[in-house]
């Protein structure tokens, strides 16, 4: 059994690794260590999550997930969120949340019955909490959304501004050759914005040296 960390912040959100020393001293507690740590900025709202993914390919019968809250694991739609307990349930991987204190027991093996027991309660605690994740999810973009609306209808609404000072930061680290995933890491910026960034550098390059 392996136990594999999970740490996910949303793409606005500028630490993933935040909760780290968290789970260690969690699988520290229980006398375990943590074989691998998969870290992503992505938002829980979407399974477009490589590093989960990674994840969940690199799984071994009965290896234990481990993440600080459901949310971190979810915040996805109910047909999502099925696709994403089939994927746990085929690869028979417990999932183990610091907030979730029934799941605890999971991070160390039992008898064949209590794990079956403990297993079918912890996943109705999973499906609640992915629920209240996902309803969170949706009302703060509800307030969000109506909240630009009025900024429109008032006219102050100019839309997000670049974070200037970060992409600068960004492009720099680009230049160096510095990874995606340890840019990602650092900077907590997404993908896409990334890509922009490093299209922008190659355009540069390709003018400096016309």
């Amino acid at each position: 059994m392996f136990v594999r960390g999970y740490l996910r912040a949303s793409t606005k959100e500028q630490d993933a690794q935040r909760a780290r020393h968290d789970l260690e001293a969690f699988a520290s507690e229980q006398g375990l260590q943590i074989a691998s740590m998969y870290i992503e900025n992505e938002s829980g709202a979407s399974l477009q999550r490589p590093e989960l993914f990674r994840l969940l390919e690199d799984c071994h019968d009965g290896d234990v997930l481990l993440i600080e809250q459901v949310d971190r694991l979810s915040r996805l739609n109910a047909d999502d969120w099925d696709d994403l307990k089939a994927k746990l349930k085929e690869k028979h991987v417990r999932v183990v949340a610091l907030d979730l204190p029934t799941s605890h027991a999971l991070a160390t093996p039992g008898d064949e019955f209590t794990a079956s027991m403990l297993q079918a309660l912890n996943g109705m605690m999973l499906d609640m909490l992915a629920a209240i994740a996902r309803k969170d999810y949706v009302d703060r973009r509800r307030r969000q959304a109506q909240g630009i609306a009025k900024l429109k209808a008032e006219g102050g609404y100019k839309g997000r501004k670049p974070d200037t000072e970060r992409n600068e930061a960004i492009m720099q680290m680009l230049k160096r050759g510095d990874s995606w995933n340890h840019i990602v890491a650092a900077t907590g910026c997404s993908r896409s914005t990334l890509a922009r960034l490093s299209q922008q550098v190659k355009q540069e390059a390709a003018t400096a040296s016309a």
